[in-house]
Formats: structure tokens, C-alpha cells, sequence
């Protein structure tokens, strides 16, 4: 397969709302964000199109994003981030300018689901919002992409990377500890189980 890598630009916006929306799905029917957002698939993409672009970047920013594509188009990515620097805080700055353009008001409180998220390991190179289109599943998008984000964190000077994952997802897991990284805890949560269908999420952490 001929298959390259590259950062993401502002065009991506499309495939990036799939891809995040994709992650947050995970191996279930119903992911985070149609819990956050309680929207129809096609206003959550419209939604997190918009996300990807905003004027503050943060961790679902397009210039946080590695793609890989074929000659024709993207078949997957990733992010990687210091959450110091463009965490959730950031992503709170930037949600207003989303909603504008949506000619809505941004909600007073914080979803309940937000809670059921596990925190960042302190000093971790973040990696989020791993996704591929389903044709192009288990032919080694992934494992390209893990390696070159992970190499991105040493160059920055990272010493660990995290990802998080639903609980229950083996294959994922599996996946992941391929490429060096360990479970570090799990996070059960009733109210996440009762509207995602996965117990919880679990941290995973590996030694750059």
C-alpha cells in the first residue's frame, strides 16, 4: 500500500470531524461526543468541523493532527499534544467562537459525561482521537501513525505518552501495548456505562 504521512491542514476539517467522531465511538454504537453534544451524526460532524478550525488551537485542533493518506485521500490520524499547553482548558476558549458560528449560545454547564474522563498523567505526551476508515483497518495505518507521533513527543522532550481507551476494548489494548504502552488503571463509571455501553475508560502509558 502506498501510503504517507503528513501534518493536517484546515482543508482536513471534514475528515477530521469524522476521525474524532470515529474515536470517540470507539468499538461501540453511541460515542462520547453524541452523549456531550446530543445531536443528530450529521450536526455533530458539522459541529466538530468547525472544532478543528477555531482561531485558539487546542487538543481537537487541526495543527495537533498526523494524517495518513493514500494518493486519493486521508485514511487515518491522530493527535499528539502537551496538555499543559492545549488541554480542555483551551478547548473551553475555543468553544464560544464554535457556537457563534453556529448562531448558538454555548451551554452554561459542563456535561455530565465530562466527568467520567480520566485525567492526564502529569508531564504526558497526550495522544488522542486515533481512528481509520474501515477499509483500510488492520493494515498498519495505525502502527505507522503510533510510531511517528511517539517519536514527536521524545523530540519534544517527553519522557512518557498517554492515550486512554473504553474499558472492554481488547483489541485496542492489545494494539497499543505493541508499541510499548501499559495499562496504568481503569475508571469505571455507572453513569458513562449506562450511556456509552463501555464499564469505563482506562489509562494506558508507555516510557518514551
Amino acid at each position: 500500500m502506498d501510503l504517507k504521512t503528513r501534518n493536517a491542514r484546515p482543508d482536513d476539517a471534514p475528515f477530521l470531524a469524522w476521525l474524532i467522531l470515529a474515536a470517540g465511538r470507539s468499538h461501540v454504537e453511541r460515542g462520547v461526543w453524541e452523549v456531550i453534544l446530543n445531536l443528530s451524526e450529521r450536526d455533530c460532524l458539522k459541529f466538530l468541523e468547525l472544532l478543528t478550525i477555531t482561531k485558539i488551537p487546542h487538543l481537537f485542533h487541526y495543527s495537533c493532527f498526523l494524517l495518513a493518506e493514500t494518493e486519493s485521500r486521508p485514511v487515518g490520524g491522530l493527535s499528539g499534544l502537551d496538555p499543559d499547553i492545549l488541554g480542555y482548558p483551551k478547548l473551553m476558549e475555543a468553544l464560544p467562537e464554535v457556537y457563534e458560528k453556529l448562531g448558538k449560545t454555548a451551554g452554561g454547564t459542563t456535561p455530565k459525561i465530562i466527568d467520567s474522563i480520566p485525567p492526564y498523567v502529569k508531564g504526558a505526551w497526550v495522544i488522542e482521537s486515533v481512528a481509520t476508515v474501515p477499509e483500510f483497518r488492520r493494515r498498519g495505518v495505525v502502527d505507522r501513525l503510533l510510531d511517528e507521533i511517539l517519536d514527536l513527543g521524545r523530540e519534544r522532550g517527553f519522557r512518557q505518552a498517554q492515550l486512554s481507551i473504553y474499558m472492554g476494548n481488547t483489541p485496542a489494548q492489545r494494539a497499543y501495548e505493541k508499541h510499548g504502552f501499559r495499562l496504568l488503571d481503569e475508571w469505571p463509571d455507572p453513569y458513562f456505562e449506562k450511556e456509552i455501553g463501555a464499564p469505563g475508560m482506562a489509562r494506558m502509558i508507555c516510557d518514551l
